[in-house]
């Protein structure tokens, strides 16, 4: 250990006034804004690494390789969960979705905080096997505006449409088990984004954090 690291441990104001890098979770059902929010995250200027999800689904016209998602094939994300290299992982809607272990520990060692965007299945896996995550449950304001963001989204059928309403039912109940619940209303990103950075700033005061460990 170097004299710097040394000090540091040693140095019990800078141990709680400059703690390890949060582990976020963004989650929420299908259609509830999460790319949305994390592009104004962006632009507004907030300091995190992205984890980008890997998944077997063809790429959205709008979406773009390694940024969006790591668009791989069936065959090699099998290959993925057979060598055990995804922190976690789930099949929706006949796709998998998963997180790569390797790109959350690079990111966390980069020193920014790091945020995952994860359905709600995913968020719930991660903060089982990492409690000292913190989970954010996105929300429209009503089920009606949901299904408004779905159905102008022009990407899925009406049958998808009604199994994704569905499904997004279901999930809020899994809401009481996040630690927060973020609004995400139409035209109101920004106070999203607000809401999300003002969480930042809280957790990082917290007193007795639990570590990230993978």
């Amino acid at each position: 250990m170097s004299t710097h690291d040394t000090q540091y441990h040693d140095d019990p104001i800078r141990r709680f006034l400059e703690p390890p890098p949060l582990l976020l979770i963004i989650s929420g059902p299908s259609g509830v804004g999460k790319d949305t929010v994390l592009d104004a995250m962006r632009e507004a200027g907030l300091p995190f690494h992205f984890v980008v999800t890997s998944t077997s689904r063809p790429p959205r016209p709008d979406e773009v390789d390694g940024e969006d998602y790591v668009f791989v094939s069936r065959d090699e994300f099998e290959r993925m969960i057979a060598r055990d290299e995804l922190l976690e992982y789930a099949l929706v809607y006949d796709q998998y979705k998963g997180i790569p272990r390797e790109h959350v520990r690079a990111a966390l060692a980069s020193g920014h905080d790091v945020v995952m965007r994860l359905d709600v299945q995913g968020a719930e896996t991660v903060k089982r096997l990492v409690p000292g995550a913190i989970s954010v449950f996105l929300v429209a304001s009503s089920m009606g505006e949901l299904e408004q963001r779905l159905r102008s989204r022009q990407s899925d059928t009406p049958e998808q449409i009604r199994v994704r309403l569905a499904k997004a039912r279901s999930e809020m109940e899994a809401l009481a088990s996040f630690d927060y619940v973020v609004p995400n209303r139409d035209d109101q990103v920004a106070r999203a984004v607000a809401d999300i950075d003002a969480i930042l700033r809280a957790e990082r005061l917290r007193v007795g954090r639990r570590p990230i460990e993978l």
